[in-house]
Protein backbone atom coordinates (compact mmCIF):
# COMPACT_ATOMS: atom_id res chain seq x y z
CA UNK A 1 0.00 0.00 0.00
CA UNK A 2 1.69 3.10 -0.76
CA UNK A 3 1.60 6.28 1.78
CA UNK A 4 -1.20 8.14 -0.29
CA UNK A 5 -3.51 4.90 -0.62
CA UNK A 6 -6.53 5.24 2.22
CA UNK A 7 -6.43 3.34 5.23
CA UNK A 8 -8.74 3.06 7.89
CA UNK A 9 -7.97 3.91 10.65
CA UNK A 10 -7.66 1.41 13.98
CA UNK A 11 -9.84 1.91 16.88
CA UNK A 12 -8.20 2.49 20.27
CA UNK A 13 -8.78 -1.20 21.08
CA UNK A 14 -7.70 -2.72 17.89
CA UNK A 15 -4.21 -4.58 17.24
CA UNK A 16 -2.04 -3.73 14.46
CA UNK A 17 -0.82 -7.02 11.95
CA UNK A 18 2.57 -5.36 10.29
CA UNK A 19 3.24 -9.06 9.54
CA UNK A 20 0.06 -9.23 6.74
CA UNK A 21 1.67 -7.62 3.71
CA UNK A 22 5.02 -6.94 5.33
CA UNK A 23 4.63 -3.59 6.03
CA UNK A 24 8.05 -2.97 7.53
CA UNK A 25 8.44 0.69 5.79
CA UNK A 26 9.57 3.95 6.13
CA UNK A 27 5.90 4.24 4.84
CA UNK A 28 3.93 2.84 7.74
CA UNK A 29 4.14 3.86 11.03
CA UNK A 30 4.99 1.07 13.28
CA UNK A 31 2.28 1.36 15.67
CA UNK A 32 -0.80 1.28 14.16
CA UNK A 33 -0.09 0.90 10.35
CA UNK A 34 -0.91 4.70 9.11
CA UNK A 35 0.43 5.77 6.21
CA UNK A 36 3.41 8.20 6.77
CA UNK A 37 5.68 10.55 4.87
CA UNK A 38 9.45 8.80 4.62
CA UNK A 39 11.88 10.91 6.25
CA UNK A 40 9.64 13.20 7.83
CA UNK A 41 7.00 10.86 10.12
CA UNK A 42 9.68 9.63 12.07
CA UNK A 43 11.29 9.00 15.83
CA UNK A 44 14.73 7.64 16.12
CA UNK A 45 15.24 4.47 17.80
CA UNK A 46 17.58 6.02 20.86
CA UNK A 47 15.13 8.68 22.45
CA UNK A 48 17.15 11.97 21.62
CA UNK A 49 17.08 12.80 25.10
CA UNK A 50 19.64 9.36 25.48
CA UNK A 51 21.57 10.68 22.71
CA UNK A 52 22.24 14.02 24.05
CA UNK A 53 22.79 12.71 27.74
CA UNK A 54 25.89 9.70 26.54
CA UNK A 55 26.59 12.20 23.20
CA UNK A 56 25.44 9.27 21.10
CA UNK A 57 24.36 11.52 17.77
CA UNK A 58 27.74 10.68 15.44
CA UNK A 59 28.66 7.22 16.75
CA UNK A 60 28.38 4.65 14.84
CA UNK A 61 26.82 0.79 14.34
CA UNK A 62 27.86 -2.11 12.54
CA UNK A 63 24.73 -3.72 11.37
CA UNK A 64 24.40 -7.45 10.34
CA UNK A 65 25.36 -5.99 6.71
CA UNK A 66 28.49 -4.81 7.80
CA UNK A 67 27.21 -1.60 6.75
CA UNK A 68 28.10 1.61 9.19
CA UNK A 69 25.28 3.97 10.99
CA UNK A 70 25.03 6.62 13.37
CA UNK A 71 23.04 6.81 16.19
CA UNK A 72 21.20 9.69 15.16
CA UNK A 73 20.44 7.96 11.52
CA UNK A 74 18.48 4.94 13.10
CA UNK A 75 15.06 6.21 12.76
CA UNK A 76 11.77 4.31 12.48
CA UNK A 77 8.16 5.61 11.04
CA UNK A 78 5.77 6.99 13.06
CA UNK A 79 2.81 8.86 12.51
CA UNK A 80 2.50 12.16 14.30
CA UNK A 81 -0.46 10.71 16.80
CA UNK A 82 1.79 7.90 17.77
CA UNK A 83 4.84 10.44 18.12
CA UNK A 84 2.56 12.34 20.47
CA UNK A 85 0.54 9.81 22.57
CA UNK A 86 2.43 7.18 22.82
CA UNK A 87 6.05 6.84 22.16
CA UNK A 88 7.19 10.48 23.41
CA UNK A 89 5.12 10.13 26.88
CA UNK A 90 7.12 6.76 27.40
CA UNK A 91 10.40 8.11 26.84
CA UNK A 92 9.64 11.18 29.16
CA UNK A 93 8.46 8.83 31.89
CA UNK A 94 11.85 6.92 31.20
CA UNK A 95 14.10 9.92 30.99
CA UNK A 96 12.48 11.64 34.47
CA UNK A 97 13.04 7.60 36.18
CA UNK A 98 16.95 7.41 34.76
CA UNK A 99 17.46 10.96 35.90
CA UNK A 100 17.36 9.40 39.26
CA UNK A 101 19.43 6.63 38.54
CA UNK A 102 19.29 3.08 39.33
CA UNK A 103 16.80 4.24 42.47
CA UNK A 104 14.59 6.16 39.63
CA UNK A 105 14.60 2.82 37.13
CA UNK A 106 13.62 0.93 39.64
CA UNK A 107 10.48 2.45 40.14
CA UNK A 108 9.38 1.53 36.83
CA UNK A 109 7.04 -1.12 36.27
CA UNK A 110 7.96 -3.87 34.25
CA UNK A 111 5.58 -3.21 31.27
CA UNK A 112 6.99 0.25 30.85
CA UNK A 113 10.67 -1.17 30.96
CA UNK A 114 9.10 -3.95 28.73
CA UNK A 115 7.97 -1.67 26.01
CA UNK A 116 10.96 1.11 26.45
CA UNK A 117 13.29 -1.69 25.71
CA UNK A 118 11.33 -3.73 23.11
CA UNK A 119 10.75 -0.38 21.13
CA UNK A 120 14.80 0.18 20.78
CA UNK A 121 15.01 -3.66 19.52
CA UNK A 122 12.31 -3.21 17.57
CA UNK A 123 14.17 -0.36 15.73
CA UNK A 124 17.43 -1.82 15.00
CA UNK A 125 15.84 -4.93 14.08
CA UNK A 126 13.57 -3.21 11.36
CA UNK A 127 16.59 -1.46 10.31
CA UNK A 128 17.97 -4.96 9.47
CA UNK A 129 15.00 -6.23 8.05
CA UNK A 130 15.41 -3.44 5.48
CA UNK A 131 18.92 -3.11 5.21
CA UNK A 132 18.83 -6.97 3.54
CA UNK A 133 16.67 -5.21 0.76
CA UNK A 134 19.75 -3.61 -0.35
CA UNK A 135 23.11 -4.94 1.84
CA UNK A 136 26.41 -3.72 1.24
CA UNK A 137 27.52 -7.29 2.37
CA UNK A 138 24.82 -10.43 2.11
CA UNK A 139 24.74 -11.31 6.49
CA UNK A 140 25.51 -14.61 7.30
CA UNK A 141 22.45 -15.37 8.93
CA UNK A 142 19.78 -13.61 6.80
CA UNK A 143 17.23 -12.55 9.52
CA UNK A 144 14.45 -12.90 6.70
CA UNK A 145 14.81 -16.27 6.13
CA UNK A 146 15.38 -17.27 9.52
CA UNK A 147 11.71 -18.33 10.20
CA UNK A 148 12.37 -19.19 14.06
CA UNK A 149 13.10 -15.46 14.46
CA UNK A 150 9.82 -14.61 12.60
CA UNK A 151 7.89 -16.46 14.77
CA UNK A 152 9.66 -15.21 18.23
CA UNK A 153 9.21 -11.61 16.20
CA UNK A 154 5.33 -11.87 15.75
CA UNK A 155 4.78 -13.09 19.66
CA UNK A 156 7.00 -10.37 20.29
CA UNK A 157 5.03 -7.63 18.36
CA UNK A 158 1.73 -8.46 20.03
CA UNK A 159 2.39 -8.03 23.83
CA UNK A 160 4.59 -4.97 22.49
CA UNK A 161 1.10 -3.05 20.81
CA UNK A 162 0.58 -2.15 24.87
CA UNK A 163 2.69 0.87 23.55
CA UNK A 164 -0.42 2.19 21.76
CA UNK A 165 -3.18 0.08 23.23
CA UNK A 166 -4.15 0.40 26.97
CA UNK A 167 -3.35 -3.15 27.56
CA UNK A 168 -3.05 -5.95 30.34
CA UNK A 169 -0.97 -9.19 30.47
CA UNK A 170 -3.12 -11.44 32.01
CA UNK A 171 -1.31 -13.69 34.85
CA UNK A 172 2.02 -13.19 33.18
CA UNK A 173 4.85 -10.94 31.89
CA UNK A 174 6.00 -10.80 28.16
CA UNK A 175 9.22 -10.83 28.97
CA UNK A 176 12.35 -10.93 31.76
CA UNK A 177 13.90 -7.60 32.41
CA UNK A 178 16.62 -8.05 35.36
CA UNK A 179 18.21 -4.75 36.51
CA UNK A 180 21.68 -4.53 37.83
CA UNK A 181 23.89 -2.08 39.45
CA UNK A 182 27.49 -1.94 37.98
CA UNK A 183 30.23 -1.10 40.62
CA UNK A 184 31.93 1.91 39.20
CA UNK A 185 35.55 1.85 40.80
CA UNK A 186 36.67 -0.07 37.56
CA UNK A 187 33.82 0.67 35.11
CA UNK A 188 34.97 2.89 32.37
CA UNK A 189 32.09 2.60 29.72
CA UNK A 190 29.04 5.90 30.98
CA UNK A 191 26.75 3.61 28.09
CA UNK A 192 26.61 0.60 26.10
CA UNK A 193 24.35 -1.32 24.32
CA UNK A 194 24.37 -4.97 22.34
CA UNK A 195 21.40 -7.39 21.53
CA UNK A 196 21.14 -10.72 20.09
CA UNK A 197 18.41 -10.43 17.10
CA UNK A 198 17.79 -14.07 16.97
CA UNK A 199 16.79 -14.42 20.59
CA UNK A 200 15.20 -11.12 21.31
CA UNK A 201 17.60 -10.13 24.14
CA UNK A 202 18.74 -6.87 23.97
CA UNK A 203 21.06 -4.93 26.74
CA UNK A 204 21.52 -1.03 27.61
CA UNK A 205 23.86 0.12 29.91
CA UNK A 206 23.34 3.46 31.53
CA UNK A 207 25.77 4.78 33.84
CA UNK A 208 25.51 2.45 37.00
CA UNK A 209 22.38 0.61 35.96
CA UNK A 210 22.65 -2.17 33.42
CA UNK A 211 19.17 -3.67 32.24
CA UNK A 212 19.63 -6.95 30.32
CA UNK A 213 16.31 -8.84 29.03
CA UNK A 214 15.01 -11.80 26.96
CA UNK A 215 11.44 -9.42 25.18
CA UNK A 216 9.65 -12.72 24.26
CA UNK A 217 10.13 -15.85 27.31
CA UNK A 218 6.71 -15.04 29.21
CA UNK A 219 9.43 -14.32 32.38
CA UNK A 220 10.75 -17.75 32.04
CA UNK A 221 14.22 -16.56 32.13
CA UNK A 222 13.46 -14.82 34.80
CA UNK A 223 12.19 -17.73 36.60
CA UNK A 224 14.88 -19.91 36.06
CA UNK A 225 17.39 -17.09 37.37
CA UNK A 226 15.53 -16.40 40.10
CA UNK A 227 18.86 -17.74 42.57
CA UNK A 228 21.25 -15.60 40.48
CA UNK A 229 19.20 -12.44 40.30
CA UNK A 230 18.33 -12.62 43.85
CA UNK A 231 22.18 -13.05 44.55
CA UNK A 232 22.86 -10.37 42.50
CA UNK A 233 21.18 -7.39 44.40
CA UNK A 234 24.42 -6.00 45.18
CA UNK A 235 27.12 -3.61 43.21
CA UNK A 236 28.59 -6.05 40.83
CA UNK A 237 32.26 -5.95 38.99
CA UNK A 238 31.15 -5.00 35.77
CA UNK A 239 33.46 -8.70 34.45
CA UNK A 240 30.26 -10.46 36.91
CA UNK A 241 27.56 -8.29 35.16
CA UNK A 242 29.16 -9.88 31.74
CA UNK A 243 28.77 -12.85 33.53
CA UNK A 244 25.21 -12.57 34.26
CA UNK A 245 24.55 -11.81 30.83
CA UNK A 246 25.95 -14.36 29.56
CA UNK A 247 24.11 -16.83 31.75
CA UNK A 248 20.66 -14.32 29.86
CA UNK A 249 21.73 -14.78 26.35
CA UNK A 250 22.32 -18.82 26.87
CA UNK A 251 19.44 -19.34 28.50
CA UNK A 252 17.77 -17.59 25.79
CA UNK A 253 19.25 -19.72 23.17
CA UNK A 254 18.24 -22.48 24.68
CA UNK A 255 14.82 -21.77 25.73
CA UNK A 256 12.48 -24.08 23.28
CA UNK A 257 9.04 -22.26 23.21
CA UNK A 258 7.37 -19.25 21.73
CA UNK A 259 4.33 -17.89 23.37
CA UNK A 260 0.79 -17.66 21.63
CA UNK A 261 -0.76 -14.17 22.77
CA UNK A 262 -4.94 -14.16 22.12
CA UNK A 263 -6.64 -10.74 22.75
CA UNK A 264 -9.90 -11.38 24.73
CA UNK A 265 -13.05 -10.21 22.65
CA UNK A 266 -13.62 -6.26 23.38
CA UNK A 267 -17.25 -5.24 24.77
CA UNK A 268 -18.95 -2.05 24.26
CA UNK A 269 -17.41 0.49 26.80
CA UNK A 270 -13.80 -1.52 27.57
CA UNK A 271 -11.13 0.67 27.91
CA UNK A 272 -8.34 -2.23 28.19
CA UNK A 273 -7.19 -5.07 25.92
CA UNK A 274 -6.70 -7.96 27.90
CA UNK A 275 -3.85 -10.36 26.42
CA UNK A 276 -3.88 -14.26 27.35
CA UNK A 277 -1.00 -16.71 26.95
CA UNK A 278 -0.24 -19.67 26.20
CA UNK A 279 2.81 -21.91 25.04
CA UNK A 280 1.72 -24.85 22.78
CA UNK A 281 3.57 -27.58 23.01
CA UNK A 282 3.43 -27.92 26.71
CA UNK A 283 4.76 -32.09 26.37
CA UNK A 284 8.84 -30.55 25.13
CA UNK A 285 11.54 -29.06 26.97
CA UNK A 286 10.42 -25.54 27.58
CA UNK A 287 15.22 -25.21 27.58
CA UNK A 288 16.75 -27.69 24.94
CA UNK A 289 19.97 -29.42 27.05
CA UNK A 290 22.57 -27.02 28.87
CA UNK A 291 25.99 -27.78 27.31
CA UNK A 292 29.10 -26.33 29.44
CA UNK A 293 30.69 -26.06 26.16
CA UNK A 294 27.93 -23.86 24.45
CA UNK A 295 27.76 -21.70 27.67
CA UNK A 296 31.56 -21.61 28.08
CA UNK A 297 31.31 -19.58 24.60
CA UNK A 298 28.88 -17.34 25.91
CA UNK A 299 31.26 -16.24 28.38
CA UNK A 300 33.84 -16.05 26.34
CA UNK A 301 32.18 -13.39 23.76
CA UNK A 302 30.85 -11.50 27.28
CA UNK A 303 34.36 -11.55 28.64
CA UNK A 304 36.23 -10.58 25.51
CA UNK A 305 37.23 -6.86 27.49
CA UNK A 306 38.71 -9.23 30.08
CA UNK A 307 40.76 -11.31 27.61
CA UNK A 308 39.67 -14.68 29.75
CA UNK A 309 40.88 -17.35 27.38
CA UNK A 310 38.69 -20.18 27.09
CA UNK A 311 41.31 -22.88 28.55
CA UNK A 312 40.64 -21.33 31.32
CA UNK A 313 36.72 -21.27 31.90
CA UNK A 314 37.02 -24.23 30.76
CA UNK A 315 40.04 -25.25 33.24
CA UNK A 316 37.07 -27.83 34.65
CA UNK A 317 34.86 -29.37 32.43
CA UNK A 318 32.11 -29.80 34.39
CA UNK A 319 32.34 -26.14 36.34
CA UNK A 320 33.15 -23.32 34.19
CA UNK A 321 34.28 -20.44 35.36
CA UNK A 322 32.49 -18.25 37.83
CA UNK A 323 33.40 -14.84 39.15
CA UNK A 324 29.51 -14.27 40.49
CA UNK A 325 30.10 -17.18 42.54
CA UNK A 326 33.04 -18.73 44.37
CA UNK A 327 34.46 -22.35 44.78
CA UNK A 328 31.44 -22.95 47.20
CA UNK A 329 28.97 -21.70 45.06
CA UNK A 330 28.60 -18.14 47.58
CA UNK A 331 28.29 -14.91 45.99
CA UNK A 332 31.72 -13.42 45.33
CA UNK A 333 32.68 -9.96 45.98
CA UNK A 334 34.68 -8.81 43.42
CA UNK A 335 36.64 -5.13 44.16
CA UNK A 336 39.56 -5.57 41.50
CA UNK A 337 38.93 -8.21 38.31
CA UNK A 338 43.41 -9.24 38.12
CA UNK A 339 42.87 -11.97 35.81
CA UNK A 340 41.51 -15.63 37.06
CA UNK A 341 44.85 -16.32 38.12
CA UNK A 342 44.62 -13.91 40.89
CA UNK A 343 41.13 -14.24 41.78
CA UNK A 344 41.82 -15.09 45.53
CA UNK A 345 43.49 -11.84 46.08
CA UNK A 346 40.71 -9.32 44.74
CA UNK A 347 37.91 -11.11 46.92
CA UNK A 348 37.16 -8.47 50.17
Amino acid sequence: MESGSAFPSLSPLALYDPFTGMQFSQKHCFLCGTPTVPGQDTVPVFAEWLMARYQLHERQIKLLDMSIVRYQDLQIACCPQCRTRHVEPLEARVQQAAAQGLAGLRQLDEPTLFLWLGKMFYGVLVTELLNELMPLARPQYPLAENAQLFRRFQAFFQPFQGLRVPMEYDDFVPGSVFLLEVDQREDALPFFYDDDLSTLTFTIKLDETMLVACLVDNGIIRQAMRRVYDDAQRPLHPVQVAEFKARVYYGAYLLNVVPDYYPRAVHPGDTTLVMDTLIDDVTGAVFNPWENSGYAQSLLEMWKPWQIPLAQILADPAQPLSLLYDADGQPRHLEQFQGPQAEEGAES
